[in-house]
C-alpha cells in the first residue's frame, strides 16, 4: 500500500512483507500486554471517579486543584505506586530525575549507579561533567558506579559491596546511547535483591523512561522505591504536551514535591493551566500507543536484520522498552537513515536534519523528529551521537501503519544514497 503514496523501491516493499510475516508472535505478545494495561488504566480512571470537571485547569497558586489531585491518584494506581507527582512543569525526564535525586539526597550522602554510566544528560546533574553548576557533587553528594559486565548486563555480584553506605541506588531501565540490553522488570527485581543484600536501607530509584506500559508490571512491583519518567515519552500517549512524573513511596514522593515547589507546600500548590485534559487523555491512551510504538520497533528490527545489519535487541526478543538500536556502521548511513525518518513524519517532513552540538551531550547529535510535540519520543523519531559504532536509536510510533511507513522511507533514503545493498 505504501507504494501508492510514496516512491519506495519494489524490492524494499517485498522485503518488508517478509519482515512483517516474521513478526506475528512478537505482535501477539505486544497486543496482549497492551490489552492488559489498557484495562488496568481504565480501572484506575473508574475507581478514582474521573469526571469532566477534573479537566479544567487552575491558575495562580493552584490551591485545591481537584484535577491535579485526581490525576496523581489515577497515575499512582496505574503504575502500582503509593503516590505520584504528575506535573506539566517537569520540563524533561532529566529534570524529573534531578528533582527526585535532589529531593532525597543531602550533603554527605552517597549515590551509586548500579547499571553503569547513566544517560548523557544525567552526567552534569550528577557532576561527572561541568563544575560549579549546582550539581549533586557541588552539594557534597558523592557518586560511584558499578560497571556493567562485558555482555552489558548488571554485575549482581559486585552490587552488594558497592551500595554499602549508599543512600540511593540508581537503576537505568533503558539502554540510553549504548548497545547494552534494556532491563526487564524481572531483571530490575534481581538487581533490587542484590542491593538489599548489601544495604537494606538504600532507596532504589529507577529511571523508567521509555519503559512505561511495555510490560504488565512496573519496577515498583519488584521492590523499587521510586520510578521517574517523562510525559512526552510513553505515559503521555502522544497527547500530553509536556511534563513528567515521580511515583512510588508516599514519603519519598512528598520529599520530591518539596524540591519541585518549596518545603511546606509541596504537592499542595502548582496551577495546571490548560494541561490537565491532555495529561488525563494521554495516560488513558498510553498503553495502546506504547503497543503501536513497540510494533513499529519490532518491524524495524526485523527489516534491518534481513538487510544484514546488527539490531539490538533481536526483532523477536521480549520487550521492556520502546527503544531499538541499529548498527549502521558509518556516519553517512546514520545521517541518511535519520533524514528518511524525517521524510516520513507528519510534521516538518520537508526538513533535512543535520548533526549539531546539542546541549547536554559530548558529541554532535542528529535527531529526526517530525512530531506534533517537539522532542516527543513516543512519536516516531530517530537520533544518535555521531560516534562509533554509528548506531541509530529509534523509538515511537503513534500508529503502526505510519510507523511502518517511516521505517521504510528511512531504508529508501539509504538506498537512494547508495548506502544500502539489496
Amino acid at each position: 500500500m505504501i507504494e501508492q503514496f510514496f516512491d519506495v523501491d519494489e524490492r524494499l516493499t517485498e522485503l518488508a512483507h517478509k519482515a512483517e510475516e516474521r513478526c506475528a508472535l512478537p505482535f501477539a505478545r505486544i497486543s496482549d500486554t497492551a490489552e492488559y494495561n489498557e484495562t488496568k488504566v481504565l480501572h484506575a480512571f473508574i475507581h478514582n471517579g474521573v469526571s469532566e470537571s477534573h479537566f479544567k485547569g487552575s491558575t495562580g497558586y493552584g490551591y485545591d486543584d481537584r484535577g491535579r489531585e485526581i490525576l496523581d491518584k489515577v497515575f499512582a494506581e496505574a503504575v502500582g505506586a503509593e503516590d505520584a507527582l504528575v506535573r506539566h512543569n517537569f520540563v524533561s525526564g532529566t529534570h524529573a530525575l534531578g528533582v527526585a535525586l535532589f529531593g532525597i539526597l543531602r550533603t554527605g550522602d552517597k549515590m551509586v549507579s548500579v547499571t553503569g554510566r547513566p544517560y548523557d544528560t544525567m552526567e552534569e546533574v550528577i557532576g561527572l561533567r561541568g563544575e560549579g553548576n549546582g550539581s549533586l557533587r557541588d552539594f557534597g553528594i558523592s557518586y560511584a558506579e558499578v560497571p556493567l559486565k562485558a555482555d552489558g548486563t548488571p554485575d549482581l555480584e559486585a552490587i552488594p559491596a558497592a551500595v554499602s553506605g549508599a543512600k540511593v541506588a540508581y537503576i537505568q531501565r533503558s539502554r540510553g546511547y549504548s548497545l547494552r540490553p534494556s532491563l526487564t522488570v524481572e531483571d530490575i527485581g534481581n538487581i533490587v535483591q542484590a542491593i538489599k543484600r548489601g544495604n537494606p536501607d538504600t532507596f532504589i530509584l529507577v529511571d523508567n523512561c521509555y519503559g512505561e506500559f511495555a510490560e504488565k508490571q512496573e519496577p515498583l512491583a519488584v521492590g523499587a522505591d521510586l520510578i521517574v519518567g517523562s510525559l512526552i515519552k510513553n505515559p503521555g500517549g502522544g497527547i500530553a504536551e509536556t511534563g513528567g512524573y515521580i511515583a512510588g513511596r508516599k514519603d519519598l514522593v512528598e520529599l520530591c514535591s518539596y524540591r519541585l515547589t518549596t518545603p511546606g507546600m509541596g504537592k499542595e500548590v502548582g496551577c495546571t493551566l490548560n494541561q490537565s485534559r491532555g495529561m488525563f487523555m494521554g495516560l488513558f491512551w498510553a498503553p495502546s500507543v506504547v503497543g503501536n510504538a513497540l510494533k513499529t520497533s519490532v518491524f524495524a528490527l526485523s527489516l534491518f536484520e534481513l538487510l544484514g545489519y546488527e539490531a539490538y535487541p533481536r526483532y523477536d526478543a521480549y520487550r521492556t522498552d520502546i527503544i531499538a538500536a541499529l548498527r549502521l556502521n558509518t556516519a553517512e548511513a546514520l545521517t541518511a537513515f535519520c533524514q528518511g525518518i524525517q521524510k516520513g513524519s507528519p510534521v516538518d517532513s520537508f526538513v533535512t536534519p543535520e548533526p549539531w552540538d546539542m546541549p547536554g551531550y559530548d558529541s554532535q547529535v542528529i535527531m529526526a523528529a517530525g512530531a506534533f510535540t517537539l522532542g516527543s519520543s513516543i512519536e516516531l523519531s530517530a537520533d544518535a551521537p555521531l560516534r562509533e559504532p554509528y548506531a541509530v536509536w529509534i523509538q515511537g510510533g503513534l500508529s503502526y501503519p505510519s510507523g511502518r511507513a517511516g521505517v521504510l522511507l528511512a531504508a529508501q533514503s539509504m538506498l537512494e544514497k547508495g548506502l544500502l545493498k539489496l
